[in-house]
């Protein structure tokens, strides 16, 4: 399903915030700031949904995958417990853009490549190649790159503005600063040059037939690709599609 195909709830009553910041990976007080890109984990560390808050008036609007959106606002409520908090389906929807912005949007926090977005009445956007500029960037989305095996320190969520390392315990907290500061992370996602094509979710392989990792998102000479670090200076293949590292890793 296309990165447009969203859901906007409504998050208010007096505890909205102090209910979120303990849960979401990312710090609330940066909703001062703009829009906020952030996720909720698993006990584990676990990806469960990434999406973005934005202050409206006295709500908070999140804006969410379609396919994530039932589930999240479960989980959402089953954290809620006693906090004086309501989270409801927005009428709003989003327009977002690569060129000039309108007024009332605000920048996608995530990287100035992928500009802007508006919540109103009316959906789409300008036609800008976002496929192009997810893998020029290494921007994972949604249910392609991002996926319940995930932990977001692989998939960037530190260069993506997606999580804070100092505003205490939330859901996940702890695998994921164990992550950050007393390992080297060993797998993760990076822009790679593919040479033909192969189906999302291909396995990419060594010359010698060791799993090296997977292959996301194609765009043009470019690809998203889970890669194992340790695996990826050498010949890489997937399907018949040849892959290699446009700088080294690791």
């Amino acid at each position: 399903m296309p990165e447009h195909a969203r859901k906007i709830y409504e998050i208010t009553g007096p505890d909205a915030r102090d209910f979120l910041q303990n849960i979401v990976t990312n710090d609330m007080a940066r909703l001062k700031d703009g829009a906020m890109y952030t996720a909720i984990l698993t006990p584990q560390g676990k990806y469960l949904a990434d999406f973005l808050l934005v202050a409206h008036g006295d709500a908070i609007l999140l804006d969410v995958a379609e396919p994530l959106a039932a589930g999240l606002v479960q989980r959402l409520n089953m954290y809620k417990l006693r906090a004086d908090a309501q989270i409801s389906e927005s009428p709003l929807k989003v327009q977002r853009g690569t060129g000039d912005a309108p007024e009332g949007a605000v920048e996608d926090p995530r990287h100035p490549a992928l500009g802007w977005r508006l919540y109103n009445e009316t959906d789409g956007d300008d036609g800008s190649d976002w496929d192009a500029i997810r893998v020029a960037h290494c921007i994972p989305e949604s249910g392609i790159e991002l996926t319940g095996d995930t932990f977001i320190l692989e998939a960037g969520f530190e260069r993506l503005n997606g999580v804070d390392f100092k505003k205490g315990c939330y859901v996940g907290q702890e695998v994921t600063a164990r992550m950050k500061h007393k390992t080297e992370l060993r797998k993760g996602l990076v822009t790679v040059d593919v040479d033909g094509s192969a189906p999302v979710g291909s396995e990419i392989k060594t010359e010698d037939g060791k799993t090296a990792g997977t292959l996301f998102t194609q765009s043009g000479s470019q690809a998203i690709a889970y890669l194992r670090f340790d695996r990826a200076n050498g010949a890489l293949s997937a399907n018949s599609a040849r892959i290699s590292m446009p700088q080294s890793v690791g």
